[in-house]
């Protein structure tokens, strides 16, 4: 089997972060959030993984050989000369997804989703009804925000309707699917949807069936979703991999602290908070729902909820940072800093408070 992830443009929606590397090499749960559905793939017995790349080409490719060397797996770049939509990358990578797939299956995913991937019961599902495609549906609780897939019983799509005024779904599209190889020449060799143009045609032919995933699922292309979807992977690895977590006096709740991160043991940590490589952590530090980055430092007695703060960054003591707060890489926040709710771009310093939520430091 072979799988195409949908790389994409320039992940605008989680800037400032996006401005240094490419939304998919963004680290969630310190781990790129690319390399959670390169891990799940090769499980499931993925030979080669398609990258359909549209921006920072280069960037991409130095972590591709990592990738290839850590996950034994065959990684190959599809790179758009032009916005292809979500169908055209798929028709682009036509001769690697059919080259020796003996399977004759591919699988295709949005590069900005978190969830267990539970891909061996959507194989086993797809090979049972024998249609053309698969997709992943996920339950939500305001379905008129969305457009929902309505299905029969057994899977069979019946039809997708764009945000309904009156309950008829409650199940979305959740990004994730499989198809045989024969479906590729459905789609032009040009910008195409297919969630538009593919999809509804592939159902009225009854050659698309649905499967509603089991756990947590969230796109986490912006920052705020981000901050859910770290709190929501953070609760399966609970239940999963209870080991990795953080213990000790000082932990409360479901913490992630890299082995290299130096984290004082008068700082409290959680719930819902991930520490990277190399970090600093000192004495007096307050952390809740916050991602901490690459190398960072944060100083004595700051006080942090609902964060992301960028590689290489410092913030400095006594300091007070709330909100949906983004600091990018290297930003430097000077001591008794208030923030609430801001945008920081790359490589700046903060020396006054920043009150008023939706303030860009540019």
């Amino acid at each position: 089997m072979k799988a195409l992830i949908l790389v994409g443009g320039y992940g605008t929606r989680l800037r400032p972060l996006t401005f240094s590397v490419p939304k998919p090499l963004v680290e969630l749960a310190n781990k790129p959030i690319v390399a959670h559905q390169i891990e799940a793939l090769v499980k499931v017995g993925v030979t080669e993984v398609v990258l359909a790349i549209a921006y920072q080409p280069q960037t991409m490719m130095e972590y591709i050989k990592k990738f290839e060397e850590q996950y034994k797996i065959k990684i190959t770049c599809s790179q758009e000369i032009e916005p292809l939509g979500t169908a055209g990358p798929i028709r682009l990578a036509q001769e690697i997804l059919e080259k020796d797939n003996e399977d004759g299956l591919f699988f295709v995913l949005n590069s900005d989703i978190v969830c267990e991937f539970p891909l061996q019961k959507l194989v086993d599902f797809h090979k049972a009804h024998g249609k053309e495609g698969t997709i992943m549906l996920t339950q939500v609780e305001e379905p008129s925000k969305y457009g929902v897939v309505v299905a029969e019983p057994d899977g069979k799509i019946k039809r997708f309707v764009e945000k309904p005024k009156e309950f008829i779904s409650n199940k979305i599209n959740a990004g994730l699917y499989i198809f045989n190889k024969k479906m590729i020449s459905r789609i032009e060799p040009k910008p195409t949807s297919i969630e538009r143009e593919i999809f509804p045609k592939m159902a009225e032919e009854g050659e698309l069936y649905a499967q509603v995933l089991e756990g947590f699922w969230m796109d986490v292309g912006q920052p705020k979703d981000f901050i859910t979807g770290n709190q929501l992977y953070l609760d399966s690895l609970r239940k999963t991999e209870p080991s990795l977590l953080a213990k000790g006096d000082n932990i409360l709740g479901n913490v992630l602290i890299d082995p290299s991160a130096k984290v004082d043991p008068e700082a409290i940590l959680g719930p819902n908070v991930c520490i990277g490589p190399n970090v600093v952590i000192e004495a007096g530090v307050r952390l809740q729902n916050t991602t901490v980055f690459r190398g960072s430092t944060i100083q004595a007695h700051t006080w942090i909820k609902g964060a992301i703060i960028g590689w290489e960054s410092k913030v400095g003591k006594w300091c007070r940072i709330e909100g949906v707060t983004v600091l990018a890489e290297d930003v430097q926040v000077k001591d008794e800093i208030y923030i609430k709710a801001c945008s920081i771009l790359p490589h700046k310093a903060v020396t006054s408070n920043l009150p008023d939520a939706g303030t860009v430091v540019m």
